[in-house]
């Protein structure tokens, strides 16, 4: 082998071909909230203190953007950010990862995206970028668009007058609104919805940050429209008197690529409905995905939450254990062992983890069983509790066409075969199974295809 040393290798620089590259990048797995929340990612990561998700309905000139009043970038820097792959140091606590976010979130979306910053406030001086679809596939170049003060969008150099910072423009909303007609009435409809899910999205996923947990950060405040506070959501309703954090915290080893890291799990038990400060507070603590599939495991990326709720198929998902919620928390370091991937939407727990998990999750699971059944009311037939677990029962066709119930079995990994409770809904039971499956993400584009082109089956099944 010492031999070939000596010689100079040939070699020829292959780069992929531009349009159908960003094409493919296209698809990779974000949603419209998880596009959002990694641009927002970025906007925390530049020390932003303020930071504004707007929308507006246009019809084909709809737009969304993202403003914060953070460090802001140069040319240099704006001009590297918006490179695939960029090159760039990550800090240990650092909520960006592969040098991809703000580029693919951004394309997943729309057509056009249009960066604008400001560095200084004693220099006026704004630079701006655009990524053009259009203009990649036209000349299937790896190019950006530099554009000078004739050419900037005031939507995009507006809200950098009088503070430093970035402000990202989504124009060219084709993945958002599909619609035939982009002026009709269901494209406007599924805008301000969006803005809606958006506002309790980040709500969810940046709570630590909203709240001024996060060591040593200011706390960070988000506006919707510039008018609406996005409220921090905690999943663990640790401001009721009563939810149960009895459950010692326990730190998790888990050997990754740099050594030997730590996992901080910590557990509770939320107060059952009659012990909640007020029905308010109740309803909201149910959460976007209502209160059983919201049950489970929570898990944080230097302080961001990764995954909203699910056992991640360690258990199943039950009414009785619905007051059972877990956080989790690494840091980046780790990333390679919860296979973190760059629309940061999911994680798959190593072995290892799964095996320290478990009896924290039963602990808990059984703490928040007890909880629910003490709060069930006593029926007045013999002195049973109304608590006692339903009966559950294999589906059999009745002659009339209807069903009628038999008794079921447990499988291996604790589900039942072959049954129906009869008060599941068909969202609720597709919602399940792709948790238990491990494909919301997927379910989530679904649900959106059916919001744009089937509305009336979307709103059919619930969603």
């Amino acid at each position: 082998m010492a031999e070939h040393s000596k010689y100079t290798r040939k070699v020829q620089e292959i780069v992929p071909a531009a349009a159908r590259t960003i094409a493919s990048l296209r698809d990779i797995g974000y949603d419209t909230p998880h596009a959002i929340a990694d641009v927002v990612d970025n906007s925390i990561a530049a020390g932003a203190t303020e930071v504004d998700v707007s929308f507006a309905f246009a019809g084909e000139r709809s737009w969304i953007r993202v403003t914060d009043n953070g460090l802001g970038m140069d040319g240099g820097t704006l001009q590297e950010a918006l490179r695939y792959g960029s090159a760039r140091e990550y800090a240990a606590d650092d909520l960006g990862k592969f040098g991809f976010g703000l580029k693919t979130a951004s394309t997943s979306q729309c057509r056009r995206v249009t960066v604008a910053s400001r560095r200084a406030r004693q220099n006026a001086r704004l630079e701006v970028r655009c990524l053009d679809l259009e203009h990649i596939e036209e000349t299937s170049r790896w190019e950006i668009l530099v554009l000078d003060s004739a050419d900037r969008p005031g939507d995009v150099t507006a809200p950098l007058q009088a503070h430093t910072g970035t402000v990202v423009l989504w124009e060219d909303l084709d993945r958002i609104l599909e619609y035939k007609d982009p002026w009709g009435e269901w494209a406007r409809k599924k805008l301000l919805s969006l803005a809606a899910e958006v506002d309790q999205h980040l709500a969810m996923v940046f709570h630590r940050f909203l709240s001024g947990e996060v060591k040593d950060r200011p706390p960070v405040r988000i506006t919707i429209n510039g008018k609406s506070k996005v409220e921090p959501w905690d999943p663990f309703c640790r401001s009721e008197p009563k939810t149960d954090q009895s459950i010692p915290a326990k730190n998790l080893k888990v050997v990754g690529d740099g050594g030997i890291g730590f996992v901080r799990v910590n557990s509770y038990v939320l107060p059952a409905q009659r012990d909640f400060s007020s029905d308010t507070a109740w309803r909201r603590a149910s959460g976007p995905m209502q209160w059983n599939r919201q049950q489970g495991l929570y898990i944080y990326r230097a302080n961001r939450m990764i995954q909203s709720g699910g056992w991640n198929r360690i258990r199943a998902q039950d009414e009785h254990t619905k007051l059972a919620r877990m956080s989790v928390d690494f840091f980046p370091n780790l990333d390679s062992v919860f296979g973190i991937n760059i629309a940061k939407a999911y994680v798959n727990l190593p072995q290892d983890l799964r095996e320290q998990l478990q009896p924290l999750i039963t602990q808990c699971t059984r703490a928040a069983d007890q909880k629910y059944r003490n709060d069930r009311p006593k029926s007045g037939t013999g002195g049973a509790s109304a608590s006692a677990v339903p009966a559950r029962s294999t589906r059999k066709a009745r002659s009339d066409g209807g069903m009628e119930f038999g008794t079921g079995a447990f499988d291996p990994y604790g589900n039942r075969q072959d049954i129906v409770q009869p008060h599941t809904t068909p969202r609720e039971a597709i919602e399940e199974v792709a948790e238990n499956v491990g494909e919301t993400v997927a379910l989530k584009k679904i649900i959106g295809g059916l919001l744009a082109r089937h509305p009336e089956v979307a709103r059919d099944l619930g969603w």
